[in-house]
């Protein structure tokens, strides 16, 4: 019952952090900030790397890696805002970040879908196969795409603007 309840909390933070991340990458590509959506991104990011270590497990999983990968570079883009506010190379640094770690979230929920939605797991049983492969290239050249994009139009000018 406890882990049945834990594990929906870390599944609602993913999404809700997918979900935030979204609106503050279409706030980058329209050269907008969306400070209340980046707090709650930034924040239900965090805490669903974190709370993926939380869970019982006897050796260390590929979602690990991600955790830590993600929390890693988390480390650098929340300063990169809101210590650095955005100067010089920390606007860079932060939107490259923030897509990154939304990028580890979508990698994540796709594995999830592969794994638990019926449809999906026949394809691709053991994540290997072609279809799961195709899917995370595909999800990965839109993230590169959006990276890119998101570097360039969200400008100094857009960083500061309250």
């Amino acid at each position: 019952m406890i882990l049945s309840a834990f594990t929906l909390l870390h599944v609602l933070l993913s999404l809700i952090g997918i979900l935030a991340g979204f609106v503050v990458v279409a706030g980058f590509l329209t050269a907008k900030r969306r400070d209340n959506w980046t707090a709650l991104f930034l924040s239900t990011t965090v805490l669903t790397s974190i709370t993926g270590f939380l869970f019982p497990f006897h050796k260390f999983l590929p979602s690990h890696a991600v955790g830590i990968v993600s929390l890693l570079v988390l480390a650098v883009a929340v300063p990169a805002l809101y210590v650095f506010h955005l100067a010089g190379p920390w606007r860079l640094t932060y939107v490259i970040g923030s897509v990154i770690a939304l990028y580890l979230n979508v990698f994540v929920l796709v594995a999830q879908l592969f794994m638990k939605v019926p449809a999906l797991k026949a394809l691709a049983p053991t994540q290997s196969e072609p279809p799961f492969l195709g899917t995370q290239v595909v999800v990965m050249l839109v993230f590169i795409v959006l990276g890119v994009l998101a570097a360039k139009r969200f400008r100094v000018e857009a960083a500061h603007a309250v």
